[in-house]
């Protein structure tokens, strides 16, 4: 949202130009960190929060924050990560490759500095 009038105060995290202030909701850096988790290789979708009787849920693309828990603080966000990733793949490396994207992209879309990402592997499957 974006106000050229100044009645808008700006909070923490806040982006204020000459033409207003730049809010961006926590709804998109979930669908940022989302999005990058699905792109990355060796992770077959996202996960919800939950393991419900032992089975973790593949979410559809449209829900895909689900699978995203975050913490914003100024200009800092925490995540934890909720995947799937495919069988036969080095986990470790899954998750600091996805760690480095989410980092990257976070900040190169927002500006925000990314203090954390733990990533938690609900399953593994064979596609």
């Amino acid at each position: 949202m974006a106000s050229g009038k100044g009645k808008d105060k700006p909070e923490d995290g806040d982006l204020k130009t000459d033409l207003g202030i730049v809010k961006i909701s926590d709804e998109v850096f979930a669908d940022i960190a989302g999005i990058t988790c699905t792109q990355c290789y060796g992770i077959v979708g996202m996960a919800g929060q939950s393991f419900h009787e032992g089975v973790a849920q593949l979410l559809g693309r449209d829900s895909l924050r689900r699978g995203v828990k975050l913490k914003r603080k100024e200009k800092t966000v925490s995540f934890h990560l909720y995947i799937i990733v495919e069988a036969g793949i080095n986990i470790t490396e899954v998750a600091k490759n996805l760690i480095d994207q989410v980092k990257y992209m976070v900040h190169t879309t927002t500006g925000y500095e990314v203090e954390e990402v733990q990533v938690h592997v609900q399953g593994v499957r064979a596609d």
